[in-house]
């Protein structure tokens, strides 16, 4: 039985705001945060965009199923996972038999507001993100809908409003 006491993975697409209310939620709880993505890029010491450049999306996969599969062996942990993580079955074992899965459900207009200047985002330096965001949300969101044990939207929300939500939630179980 999943309690309190276990791990939090946030899930979700790009610009939803799990590193931002990851770190926040983890702050209030007493917990660990960590960012799959930036314990990536720790652990190989090249930014995700050299990884993805070099390896392609298969090379960076493989590496994010290892550090999601680390990471998720902690305790009383908030880890914020990459977007498309949920694309490897795998990974989506080990986050459902390892803690409470929160969807951070964003619109594709917040999505692009919020990433408009990021230049970090290897998926979104071509000619049309918009496009490319609504492909990886009509591939994602089921499958984030599936697995996750609660969805709080972000769109025009505050981190402390929804770490509110998440909190009163935690609540409840």
């Amino acid at each position: 039985m999943k309690t309190r006491q276990h791990n939090i993975f946030l899930i979700g697409p790009m610009g939803a705001g799990k590193t931002s209310i990851g770190r926040a939620l983890a702050k209030q709880l007493g917990k660990d945060f960590y960012d799959s993505d930036e314990e990536i890029e720790k652990k190989m010491g090249v930014s995700l965009s050299w990884i993805f450049d070099l390896e392609g999306m298969e090379g960076y996969r493989e590496r994010e199923k290892k550090i999601i599969d680390e990471l998720s062996l902690l305790t009383n942990t908030v880890l914020s996972t990459g977007g498309g993580c949920v694309e490897t079955k795998e990974v989506c074992d080990y986050l459902q038999h390892r803690g409470l899965i929160i969807y951070m459900e964003v619109s594709l207009e917040t999505q692009l507001d919020r990433l408009k200047r990021d230049k970090r985002r290897p998926l979104l330096q071509g000619e049309n993100p918009q496009e490319v965001l609504k492909h990886l949300w009509e591939t994602r969101e089921p499958i984030y809908e599936h697995i996750a044990d609660c969805t709080v939207g972000t769109d025009h929300r505050s981190i402390r409003d929804v770490c509110d939500d998440i909190i009163r939630w935690l609540r409840t179980i």
